[in-house]
């Protein structure tokens, strides 16, 4: 569920939390630019796909929440941006994309040697990764 509160402004960085247009690379995990926010959109570039720089328009969508772990008893729907801040990401939502430097902060240890694999292998050079 994307955060109830969005507080953007120019040139933040969000990460999309629905798939929205996977042919024009709006997919659950796609990074983007801020470059203007109107009523009913978010105008951005991409910036973790294979479209990169291309400028797109996401818009609010209807999200719905069913009673669940975090909802215990109420089923609501709410229209809203798809979309969180995302300066910082987990390993796992990094997985599948290449970065110009990562760094690295893990106050506890990695679940797998593998997950410590998919952190390290995000750069092209390993003396773009700081820990």
């Amino acid at each position: 569920m994307p955060p109830h509160e969005l507080s953007l402004k120019s040139s933040s960085i969000v990460m999309l939390l629905r798939n929205i247009s996977i042919r024009n690379g709006l997919c659950n995990g796609t990074r983007l630019e801020m470059v203007a926010m109107h009523q009913h959109s978010i105008e951005a570039s991409l910036i973790s796909s294979s479209l990169i720089g291309r400028r797109v328009l996401t818009p609010r969508i209807k999200v719905q929440q069913s009673p669940g772990k975090s909802c215990q008893h109420i089923k609501f729907e709410r229209t809203q941006f798809p979309a969180r801040l995302s300066y910082a990401m987990t390993i796992n939502k990094s997985q599948g994309q290449t970065f110009e430097k990562v760094g690295l902060f893990l106050p506890q240890p990695v679940f797998s040697q593998e997950q410590l694999y998919v952190a390290y292998s995000r750069v092209r050079k390993l003396s773009d990764v700081r820990v």
